[in-house]
């Protein structure tokens, strides 16, 4: 691990207590017998944590939403916001005001909530799972949503929502069920526990909705799927998650 500590300069005053603070984080790391080094890094923090992550080939980015800035929701436009969306490697990202301090007496991500909607896009997740479900034991739970309605589009370009029928929503549930057990296959034969969930609603409230029912510890998505959205866009969903949802999110883009 490399914890990185970001000041807005160089001359900054208290440029000494900032070395010395990281610096202790990395030895109190030592002491738990983790390899972790110190970076103190100048001018945008965003900037630098992207920049520096790319130069030392980092495989995941860690971060809290919440620092010194204040801010106790997943806002837009803080830190953590900005570097979700300029940067291309995994982002990992935990809310402080839901931090969890029974996490060293218990262990972490014993159970892992992974949305699949079919798409080859959202299973790049997978590998970035198996890695973690393998070492640390996790339990990991596949979720598809399905949409109850479908848009149909009349001439003067309107688009009205029509239900699918009883029998449209029983098929569709077999096959993602049918789906998602091929998935859960091959993960038990390499060892991970899996089980799999279907739900039929809005893709983003069904998945904070099953993290909280299950008690999820992260959250793992790819941020592309069947929407087509290939940029951290607002509105999609993975943006809805990493917003409104409850648990930590691990995301992987496509």
């Amino acid at each position: 691990m490399t914890l990185l500590h970001v000041c807005d300069s160089a001359e900054d005053p208290n440029r000494h207590a900032h070395e010395i603070y990281v610096e202790k984080m990395a030895e109190s790391m030592g002491e738990k017998g983790l390899k972790a080094k110190p970076a103190l890094l100048f001018g945008h923090v965003a900037e630098q944590i992207v920049d520096y992550a790319d130069a030392e080939d980092a495989g995941l980015i860690v971060m809290a939403t919440h620092g010194r800035s204040g801010l106790s929701r997943w806002v837009l436009g803080d830190v953590a916001a900005k570097v979700v969306r300029a940067t291309k490697r995994p982002v990992a990202l935990i809310r402080a005001e839901a931090g969890r301090p029974e996490v060293r007496e218990e262990g972490i991500l014993k159970r892992i909530l992974v949305p699949l909607d079919g798409s080859k896009e959202s299973e790049v997740v997978i590998p970035r799972v198996e890695a973690l479900a393998s070492q640390l034991k996790s339990e990991i739970v596949l979720l598809h949503v399905i949409a109850p309605t479908y848009f149909v589009y009349s001439i003067p370009g309107e688009a009205v929502q029509m239900p699918f029928s009883p029998e449209d929503m029983d098929r569709f549930s077999t096959k993602a069920l049918e789906y998602l057990q091929s998935v859960v296959a091959a993960l038990e034969r390499k060892g991970i526990t899996a089980r799999a969930e279907v739900a039929i609603g809005s893709a983003a409230d069904e998945i904070i909705s099953m993290a909280d029912e299950i008690d999820a510890d992260a959250v793992a998505m790819s941020t592309h799927g069947r929407s087509g959205i290939s940029r951290w866009a607002f509105g999609s969903t993975a943006d809805k998650v990493l917003h409104a949802g409850n648990t930590p999110v691990l995301l992987v883009r496509e």
